[in-house]
């Protein structure tokens, strides 16, 4: 899994600004904190969903030390890390193991909201990586 750095900036009185230095072009806004990684997430989808091979995602030291984020990130921005989950439009079967509660939990829970015991683990694992 790819990580993509976004640097985000918050003026008084509006939305956070969110863009991607090696995404030109790339870039998002979240009116709450908790809206910048969804928002991000989705932000990347679609700009490497228009590109022909998904960019190279410089590392915290090459960034920082770049001058122009320097001066963003003196000015009040910061930094966050975003990942990206490769949307391949392919499922896999698998094969996994789980305790027999667990699974009847999730089974529970799925059924309860209409969704398949798949659906349920990829939904939880997704949020879970997301942190």
């Amino acid at each position: 899994m790819t990580h993509y750095f976004a640097l985000v900036h918050k003026d008084a009185e509006s939305a956070y600004g969110i863009s991607f230095p090696d995404l030109p072009g790339c870039f998002s806004a979240a009116d709450t904190q908790d809206d910048i990684i969804p928002n991000a997430m989705e932000a990347i989808e679609l700009y490497l969903d228009d590109v022909p091979e998904a960019p190279h995602s410089r590392d915290l030291e090459a960034l920082t030390a770049d001058p122009g984020i320097a001066s963003e990130l003196a000015a009040g921005a910061y930094l966050i890390a975003v990942p990206h989950i490769a949307n391949t439009n392919k499922t896999t079967r698998v094969n996994i193991t789980l305790n027999k509660g667990l699974l009847d939990a999730i089974d529970a829970e799925a059924s309860k909201r209409k969704m398949t015991r798949s659906g349920l683990i990829a939904q939880a694992a997704e949020r879970e990586i997301l942190g």
